[in-house]
């Protein structure tokens, strides 16, 4: 089965005032469209039409080496985008709540000091590419960020919410301004999903 772009859990509208419906048009049915377009033709010129997309990313290293390059950065390109689109909601709770929230709060000591790490992290990337909270090897909670279109499932750790810092996903909004998207983010950030990831 070619990889297909998931039925977004909102409309395009939905996510205002925090996140443009342009924005999220344009970003959603051409950025990653064209990614899981891309990563269908590394699909198929590798002969890995019967891998899922966690395979795919795990197993890089592996890749016929004429499509490795294409495998991790559409198939990250594909990955990062659909779990970006899931970590958004127009209900946004504000903060993480359940088993999530008490691990957050082992971590950091509270929520308040999460946020203002994981912001810091997302100011402080330099370039395109993801800041992400996720459950690493050891299966504790950490904050990390990956370049481009690496994905942290092919760096064995396991992706709970993420935010994209790549300049298209916030442009047409915020222009060169990511501090205001960071901060809009946070309105719009789906703990209810981070909680089932976790």
């Amino acid at each position: 089965m070619p990889f297909e772009l998931p039925k977004l859990a909102y409309g395009f509208n939905e996510l205002e005032p925090h996140y443009d419906a342009a924005t999220v048009e344009i970003h959603y049915s051409k950025h990653h469209a064209t990614y899981a377009a891309n990563l269908n033709k590394a699909v198929e010129a590798a002969l890995w039409q019967n891998k899922s997309i966690t395979e795919i990313l795990t197993s890089l290293e592996s890749a016929p080496e004429p499509q490795r390059a294409a495998l991790r950065n559409h198939g990250g390109g594909y990955s990062n985008h659909c779990l970006f689109w899931e970590s958004l909601t127009p209900k946004g709770e504000g903060k993480a709540t359940g088993k999530l929230a008490k691990a957050i709060d082992a971590k950091w000591g509270s929520f308040e000091v999460f946020a203002e790490a994981f912001t810091a992290k997302a100011m402080a990337h330099f370039g395109s590419g993801w800041v992400w909270l996720v459950k690493n090897k050891a299966g504790e909670l950490d904050i990390v960020d990956t370049h481009d279109q690496i994905s942290p499932i092919s760096l064995g750790l396991t992706p709970i919410i993420v935010i994209d810092v790549w300049e298209h996903a916030y442009y047409l909004k915020y222009k060169n301004v990511r501090a205001d998207w960071i901060k809009a983010w946070w309105n719009i950030a789906n703990w209810e999903k981070a909680e089932a990831r976790f």
